[in-house]
């Protein structure tokens, strides 16, 4: 396995070393002592899937102190762009967004910690993702910002009559209308 970072300080990719035979592949998902040195001390507590249909946009979401959470995504089968905003609100890149197609052919996972709102795009036809957390969710701390706010400017690849996206998602606040809960 091999950490790199992104230009957001504490948001790291994860390449897999991927063994491929006659019989199909091997890889090591998870390693503890390699990211600990980028996430410090990260206990898995829970493990989340969805499966998407293409367009499926889900995001932008976090879930704020005092459960905060720190994820390790990774797209099990299919593709999608993902997109980590950086919401912490003392960071020099605050409201920086970082994207990354993640695939089941790339393997390439993507450790997303506290402070950042986090949210994807199906590419594929479907997809299926997977979320390891460091904390048990808790609806009275999630919240998240709105995926088309112009003052994160993401692009989304698609085109926009493609998107199915959850009314909650829809009514999420811009950046005007909203205040970090992460210093």
């Amino acid at each position: 396995m091999k950490i790199v970072e992104t230009p957001i300080k504490d948001l790291v990719i994860i390449e897999p070393n991927v063994f491929e035979d006659n019989r199909g592949y091997f890889m090591e998902s998870y390693k503890k002592e390699l990211l600990e040195p980028f996430s410090g001390p990260f206990y898995i507590l829970q493990e989340n899937e969805s499966m998407s249909k293409k367009g499926a946009l889900r995001g932008l979401h976090y879930q704020g102190p005092p459960t905060a959470q720190a994820k390790l995504v990774r797209c099990i089968q299919g593709e999608v762009l993902d997109v980590c905003v950086d919401i912490r609100r003392n960071s020099p890149t605050f409201l920086q967004s970082f994207s990354i197609r993640l695939s089941d052919v790339n393997k390439l996972q993507l450790f997303v910690p506290k402070g950042f709102a986090h949210g994807f795009i199906t590419l594929s036809e479907t997809a299926v993702f997977s979320y390891k957390v460091n904390a048990p969710y808790s609806p009275k701390d999630e919240g998240g910002i709105l995926w088309s706010d112009p003052s994160i400017d993401i692009d989304w690849v698609l085109d926009p009559s493609e998107y199915i996206i959850s009314p909650k998602d829809q009514k999420l606040p811009k950046v005007s209308d909203w205040i970090s809960p992460f210093e």
